[in-house]
């Protein structure tokens, strides 16, 4: 599937190994729903599947999204990380020319950067606990400055996942108590 922002693709194939299309709105008034479980309906329903019938698997990707990356056109975002990892993003580790004494980056996706006191090794063992409060206030301050979005990667996040889920969470109730 294809998520645009006129329409939506959708492309099946059947389990002999026939192709399917179909073209559904994105946004379509007098349908609310999903556009992708629309077009997925729209082309069970015309290959004669029974209501219900199972999809071994889905891939979607976003016109939409891809969209707004290209053309930097997202919502304000926030990135929120560890201490001391405020620039690691814009240091980079891909330099296509190591040795340019002009160094052209992209700009980043994201409009400012709060660094949290938390710390975890690259065992993944804690060494600093999340500090909550401080990520709370940080969070009522970017809200106040016009941040919509935020976007949670801590250091060795991917060996212990609980302080960015934790974060995660503490973000949505900071949006939601709006």
């Amino acid at each position: 599937m294809d998520r645009g922002g006129t329409f939506t693709d959708v492309v099946g194939t059947a389990p002999d190994g026939s192709l399917h299309t179909c073209k559904v709105l994105s946004r379509d008034p007098h349908r609310p729903a999903d556009p992708a479980l629309r077009g997925i309906d729209l082309l069970l329903e015309r290959h004669g599947a029974a209501r219900g019938h199972r999809v071994a698997s889905v891939r979607l990707g976003t016109t939409v999204a891809t969209n707004a990356l290209l053309e930097r056109a997202g919502a304000p975002t926030l990135l929120v990380t560890s201490q001391g990892m405020r620039d690691a993003l814009l240091i980079r580790r891909d330099r296509p020319d190591i040795f340019a004494r002009a160094i052209r980056r992209p700009s980043p996706l994201y409009r400012d950067v709060v660094e949290i006191p938390e710390r975890v090794d690259a065992q993944g063992q804690v060494l600093l606990p999340l500090d909550e409060e401080a990520l709370r206030r940080a969070l009522v301050a970017a809200r106040a400055a016009g941040i919509e979005a935020v976007a949670v990667a801590f250091l060795h996040g991917f060996r212990h996942p609980a302080h960015e889920i934790r974060a995660v969470e503490i973000a949505r109730a900071a949006v939601s108590a709006k």
